[in-house]
């Protein structure tokens, strides 16, 4: 797996979501091709000093999310049917909304008003999106 996944245990994203989210970036940029293989919930962990049910639970979420599949025997792989390119597309809009998720979430919880929040979300979209602007 040419991915690199790191872990922050300070960042207070749980570990098992930021894996999620990493494989799901991922997989959105083209890094994981479809059918690529995972390492499995026991090296994943070692590399990352987790505990492997974390994994588990990480992989078990992506499966649900239809961006893996686990055979038995064989590991977890980047799904390679028909779905995957729209799985990946699903997977970057998921990134993207958790993150908006939690600067809002952080926002609010220094003070930042509604209307301020909207403000600073319309100046990041016209820095980021100058085109459409």
């Amino acid at each position: 797996m040419p991915a690199v996944l790191t872990v922050d245990s300070r960042s207070g994203v749980p570990i098992y979501i930021q894996i999620i989210e990493q494989v799901k970036r991922s997989v959105a940029l083209g890094v994981l091709a479809p059918g690529e293989q995972l390492p499995t919930v026991k090296q994943l962990a070692l590399d990352l000093t987790v505990n492997p049910n974390t994994v588990a639970r990480a992989y078990r979420d992506l499966e649900r999310d239809e961006v893996i599949e686990t055979s038995p025997g064989r590991g977890s792989f980047v799904r390679a049917n028909g779905l995957a390119q729209s799985s990946a597309n699903a997977a970057a809009n998921d990134v993207a909304a958790e993150a908006l998720m939690r600067a809002v979430r952080e926002a609010k919880s220094v003070g930042i008003t509604r209307s301020n929040v909207r403000a600073l979300f319309e100046a990041a979209i016209a820095r980021w999106f100058p085109e459409e602007a």
